[in-house]
């Protein structure tokens, strides 16, 4: 039990929060409650890795999606890939199940904690 409210503190980044509302306290419990169940879940997949789940998570975080723009004169097109991920991150993806897309078809944003203060009402 001390594990998981010291995960939840420092990993999941569980502070004490101070809304105005209790269903949002309540809601941004919920959140962190089901971030460690993810973490135990892949705590559980990477146990043969040799690897923490914090160490696999910051080496995921190298991956990224590249984005090519062709710029025509009828027309600007966008191209985007996934690359193939280093033999590290792929026994990650094997051992927790996942797979990656060859091309993702839709715009990819990603949220920063950076970004998402600016866009917080």
């Amino acid at each position: 039990m001390e594990w998981a409210f010291r995960t939840s503190k420092t990993m999941l980044e569980m502070r004490p929060l101070y809304v105005r509302l209790a269903s949002h306290t309540r809601g941004h419990a919920l959140v962190v409650m089901l971030a460690y169940r993810l973490v135990q879940e892949l705590a559980k997949r990477w146990r043969n890795l040799d690897v923490t789940v914090a160490e696999g998570v910051a080496q995921l975080t190298t991956l990224c999606v590249h984005e090519l723009s062709v710029k025509g004169a009828e027309n600007h097109q966008i191209v985007r890939c996934v690359p193939t991920p280093n033999d590290a991150i792929q026994k990650l993806f094997e051992h927790a199940g996942i797979g990656l897309p060859k091309s993702p078809n839709k715009e990819v944003n990603v949220s920063t904690k950076r970004k998402l203060t600016t866009q917080r009402k």
